[in-house]
C-alpha cells in the first residue's frame, strides 16, 4: 500500500532541484535569523536594489500606476508601441547624436524584468559558445546552466589586473574558444570594473570584426563614478553603453539589456528592455511570446514619462551625486578595518553600486566569505560571499576550490544610515577577532 509520503517522493522525483541564486540564498539564510524587509534592526548589504526614494535633484518619483479599461488587456508581446520608441529615442539622443543609423521601435523589445530579458536572449541563442566572465552576476548560472543549445565557456578576469577584461584579452578568448557570443555585466557586478571610452569602442569593433554577439547587462549604467580628476570637473557622462560605439544598429551584433530596477531606482516595477538589431529583436520577442506573454500594459504606460531624456538624464546625475558619496564612505571604512577593496588601488569600483571586499588579511576566522557572510549574520548585517560571483553552471569545475573565496560582496545601494550602521558593526566584529 502507498503511502502519503511515498506518493510525495514519486512526485518530487519527477523535477528536478533549482538551486537558488546566491543572493536568493543569502537572503533566505537571514530570514532564518528573523529578517524581514523592513526591519528596523537590519542592515541589508547583501540584496542588489537601490534605495527607492527620493534623492537630492532626482526626478520626480513614481507614486502611482493607473488601471482603466485598455491597460487592463494583454499588451503586445514585444512591449507597447510607444515605449519602444521612447526606449529607442532616449539611446539615440544618449548615445547617436548625429549618427547616421539610429535606433527605432523595431529595435526594443520590453520584458517583465531583467531576468526575463536575459532569458529570452538565451532561449534564442543557437548552437554556439557562449562566453561568461567571472567574475559576474550570480543569476547567470543556472541561466547559463539550463538552456543546453550553447555551451558556457568561462573568461577568466584575473585579480592580478583589477579584474579587468583588457580587449587584447576578449579577442584572445573569442578566437581561442570560438565563441559565437558573450554575456557581461557593464559596469560589473560584482567588482564594479567598468569597460568604457576607448577599451568599449575596442570591444564592440573586436566583437564585429569576429562576429561574436555581446550581450551587454548594462543595468549599472547610471552608477558611473569615474576618477577624481573627472567628477570634480564636471564632466561625468550621464550613462556608459556600447550603443555609443555601434556604427549600424541592425548589423552590429550588440545586444543590450536594461531596465528600470537599478538605474531608475524602482526594482518592484519589473520591467526590462532589450536593445539590438531587428533581426533579434524578433527573435527575443518570439521566445516572449511563450516563455512570459509579455510586461504588465499599465506598468508599461506608467514607465513612458520616467524616459524623457531630461528627466532621465536628471535621475542619473542624482544617482552619481549620491551614490559617490556612499562609494567613498564604505572605501574608507572598509580600508580602516584592513580589508582592500578589488580594484580600489586605481580608482574602482567605478561604476554599479558594490565594493568586492577582499577579506584574506583577516583573522582566520573571517578571512572566508562563508565565515565573513554567517559572522555579519549575528550581528545583523547582510553581505554576499564571494563564491557565488565564480558563476560555474552545471558544476563543472566544482572539484577546484574557487578562488573567490576570500571575497565578499557589499553593497552600497541601501541609504546612507543604513550603510553607515552596517559598516560600524562590520568595524566591531573585525575589531572582536583580532
Amino acid at each position: 500500500m502507498r503511502t502519503a509520503s511515498d506518493s510525495s517522493g514519486r512526485t518530487a522525483s519527477m523535477f528536478r532541484t533549482v538551486p537558488r541564486t546566491g543572493v536568493i540564498y543569502v537572503m533566505a539564510e537571514a530570514s532564518k535569523q528573523g529578517f524581514h524587509y523592513g526591519h528596523p534592526d537590519w542592515c541589508n548589504l547583501g540584496q542588489g536594489a537601490p534605495e527607492t526614494g527620493e534623492l537630492p535633484g532626482s526626478a520626480p518619483r513614481l507614486t502611482t500606476i493607473g488601471l482603466d479599461t485598455e491597460s487592463a488587456e494583454y499588451a503586445p508581446v514585444p512591449g507597447l508601441a510607444d515605449l519602444r520608441e521612447a526606449v529607442a529615442e532616449l539611446y539615440n539622443h544618449r548615445y547617436r547624436r548625429g549618427m547616421a543609423s539610429r535606433y527605432t521601435a523595431e529595435n526594443v523589445a520590453i520584458a517583465s524584468g531583467g531576468r526575463a530579458g536575459l532569458t529570452r536572449l538565451a532561449t534564442a541563442l543557437g548552437r554556439v559558445n557562449l562566453g561568461h566572465v567571472l567574475p559576474d552576476y550570480t543569476a547567470y548560472e543556472e541561466l547559463l546552466e539550463v538552456f543546453r543549445a550553447f555551451v558556457p565557456i568561462p573568461i577568466v578576469a584575473h585579480e592580478r589586473e583589477g579584474f579587468r577584461l583588457s580587449p587584447e584579452a576578449l579577442r584572445e578568448a573569442i578566437v581561442g574558444s570560438g565563441l559565437g557570443a558573450i554575456l557581461l555585466s557593464n559596469p560589473c557586478n560584482p567588482t564594479g570594473r567598468l569597460i568604457a571610452g576607448e577599451d568599449l569602442r575596442r570591444w564592440v569593433t573586436t566583437a564585429g570584426k569576429l562576429g561574436c554577439a555581446l550581450i551587454i547587462d548594462e543595468f549599472y549604467a547610471h552608477y558611473v563614478y569615474g576618477p577624481p580628476s573627472l567628477r570634480h570637473a564636471g564632466e561625468l557622462p550621464h550613462s556608459i553603453s556600447a550603443a555609443a560605439w555601434v556604427e549600424d544598429v541592425d548589423r552590429d551584433p550588440v545586444v543590450i539589456v536594461d531596465g528600470l530596477t537599478k538605474n531608475w531606482r524602482y526594482p518592484g516595477l519589473r520591467l526590462s528592455w532589450t536593445v539590438g538589431p531587428k533581426s533579434v529583436i524578433e527573435r527575443v520577442s518570439s521566445a516572449g511570446s511563450f516563455l512570459d506573454g509579455g510586461a504588465p500594459h499599465c506598468i508599461q504606460r506608467a514607465a513612458l514619462p520616467l524616459l524623457e531624456p531630461s528627466l532621465a538624464d536628471q535621475e542619473a546625475a542624482a544617482i552619481q551625486r549620491a551614490f559617490t558619496i556612499k562609494r567613498d564612505l564604505m572605501l574608507e571604512r572598509l580600508g580602516g578595518m584592513g580589508i582592500r577593496v578589488a580594484g580600489a588601488e586605481d580608482g574602482g569600483p567605478e561604476g554599479a553600486f558594490y565594493c568586492f571586499a577582499d577579506l584574506r588579511q583577516l583573522p582566520e576566522s573571517l578571512s572566508n566569505g562563508m565565515l565573513f557572510f554567517r559572522a555579519a549574520l549575528e550581528q545583523q548585517v547582510i553581505c554576499v560571499p564571494g563564491v557565488f560571483f565564480d558563476v560555474d553552471p552545471g558544476k563543472r569545475r566544482d572539484h577546484i576550490a574557487s578562488r573567490m573565496a576570500g571575497f565578499v560582496r557589499l553593497s552600497f545601494g541601501p541609504d546612507r544610515p543604513q550603510v553607515e550602521r552596517a559598516l560600524d558593526r562590520l568595524a566591531a566584529l573585525v575589531a572582536s577577532a583580532s
